[in-house]
């Protein structure tokens, strides 16, 4: 939200949106849980779980990193999972990626509502930061 008051503009962000992860090349900032969508929450639940996903023919799937946003690792180490955005037709922008193994309790947990723009770290997922 913007607000001009006086000339001057002030922001003022969403408490539920974590900020973003920015420069460097990889993900700099942190969001608990309680921060993120309650469909993350559901998310990372399944994957703790071994599924079952919405979208199983993309959930699980490598996730290559290609915008260079998260700490290099080897090809195969991170693994993309939708966040299910309500009355979306579509897998929409919102994401979870892991990174390590076993699948099923990653060592990293990272959100992106953005599409991969931006990521932060979840501080709570059951991985280790």
């Amino acid at each position: 939200m913007v607000v001009i008051v006086g000339g001057w503009a002030v922001t003022h962000a969403h408490p539920s949106a974590p900020a973003p992860a920015t420069g460097g090349g990889v993900a700099q900032s942190t969001c608990p849980m309680a921060t993120l969508p309650r469909e993350a929450m559901d998310t990372v639940k399944r994957i703790q779980a071994g599924g079952p996903f919405p979208f199983p023919g993309s959930d699980g799937e490598v996730f290559a990193n290609h915008e260079g946003h998260l700490p290099k690792q080897r090809r195969g180490y991170y693994h993309e999972y939708t966040v299910v955005t309500p009355h979306a037709h579509d897998r929409s922008m919102r994401r979870i990626v892991t990174g390590g193994t076993p699948l099923a309790h990653p060592e990293q947990y990272f959100y992106t509502g953005n599409h991969y723009d931006s990521f932060c770290l979840v501080t709570d997922a059951g991985g280790q930061p």
